[in-house]
């Protein structure tokens, strides 16, 4: 039995192998999300979840469960949603430590969260874009990401960045909630086409993956209406259990940063080592730009017509 937060969660099979190369049980695994909770709850309290689960371990398929189980206690947080194609769903929703625990108990592995809360679900509060290398080169994510900076900068902006515990990094800009997803889909499109149109050689927005012609490819389709992106501080389905880590941006200068550098036996030297680098994201949020205020790119990437910096 475990007591978090005040409730009693039995951990059933603690010794069980979720991770059998790498020695990692399920008490393991729970103890992880226990213990980073802290860190971790501003970033996905209140977003409705979906749950990679592997009750035999990682070396099977996945269960990808989006609907809150009945069995689930009461105490755990629900939100019912419109599926926007007929009918609604019930997620769960993380507040607390001791639901991060029970989760892990149900042998979810890895976490995915909405881009927006379950106050104003049509809404999103923040942008994702995916980073995703065709090749181990990490070099070009860690230069896309900076380029993708400097991009949303110009433009008033302030991007964050993490590993995703798989190949490559998020960007997440918090931005004020008000737009619904398909403006802030669009915007993101637009941004991407510009940095792509800007390195054509190496960068691609094309969803196809025999179009991408080894090139990294700029995924926003993170940000459409019900859309998850793995949530900071979640283990991953990999070997050695990597997490997705919010890092600072003077992070990508480290040539031996790789997106599965941190993991769920090495994440408390890294976290004494380093603070939380997205400590400050909830002030940083800033209005989304209009398309027609910043201008479109032309073929080189360069705009036409003339932005406004965001104060």
């Amino acid at each position: 039995m475990l007591t978090v937060d005040g409730r009693v969660i039995k951990v059933t099979h603690p010794d069980k192998l979720l991770f059998p190369d790498d020695g990692i049980t399920k008490g393991d695994l729970v103890d992880y999300y226990r213990r980073i909770a802290e860190r971790m709850l501003p970033y996905v309290r209140g977003r409705p979840i979906h749950m990679n689960r592997f009750p035999t371990g990682i070396g099977r398929a996945p269960i990808v469960q989006k609907r809150i189980p009945e069995s689930f206690p009461a105490w755990i947080t629900r939100a019912t949603v419109d599926l926007h194609r007929g009918g609604v769903i019930t997620h769960a929703v993380i507040d607390n430590a001791a639901t991060l625990a029970y989760l892990g108990n149900y042998n979810m592995v890895s976490l995915h969260v909405w881009q927006s809360r379950i106050q104003a679900p049509e809404k999103p509060d923040q942008l994702v874009f995916d980073l995703d290398p065709a090749s181990d080169d990490f070099s070009l994510v860690r230069s896309t990401a900076r380029a993708l900076r400097s991009l949303l900068d110009e433009i008033g902006l302030s991007p964050f960045v993490k590993t995703t515990g798989s190949r490559g990094l998020h960007v997440v800009v918090p931005i004020a909630v008000g737009p619904g997803f398909e403006t802030v889909h669009l915007f993101a499109e637009h941004v991407a086409q510009r940095l792509a149109a800007g390195d054509p050689d190496r960068l691609t927005t094309e969803f196809l993956k025999q179009r991408r012609e080894g090139r990294l490819f700029l995924d926003v389709n993170r940000n459409a209406y019900a859309q998850t992106a793995v949530a900071p501080y979640s283990a991953r389905e990999r070997r050695r259990a990597p997490v997705a880590m919010p890092i600072d941006w003077s992070q990508l200068d480290d040539d031996t940063l790789r997106s599965d550098t941190v993991n769920v036996r090495n994440v408390w030297d890294w976290m004494r080592d380093h603070g939380d680098a997205w400590k400050d994201m909830d002030g940083a949020r800033r209005p989304l730009p209009s398309l027609a205020e910043w201008g479109t790119p032309d073929r080189s990437g360069r705009r036409r017509g003339v932005s406004r910096r965001h104060s």
